[in-house]
């Protein structure tokens, strides 16, 4: 019987939902030293593709995205 040896693998990222008032916008995937915001609602989109430090950073940068959206309408 073959077995299968292990592989030295770097264990995969899942990507982080980001949410605004319960309400999912996109995620951020772990890249290059941080993470990249990628959006899945249209008023995120404005910052679609962003780079950020931290989680926390981008669902800030998420929430100020959605303010400027409500208040351009």
């Amino acid at each position: 019987m073959m077995q299968e040896s292990s592989l030295n693998r770097a264990p995969a990222q899942r990507p982080i939902v980001i949410e605004v008032s319960g309400e999912p916008q996109g995620v951020v995937v772990p890249a290059e030293g941080g993470y990249r915001f990628v959006a899945v609602k249209l008023p995120a989109f404005a910052i679609d593709g962003q780079h950020f430090a931290s989680v926390d950073l981008a669902t800030a940068a998420v929430a100020r995205a959605l303010n400027d959206s409500e208040a351009a309408a």
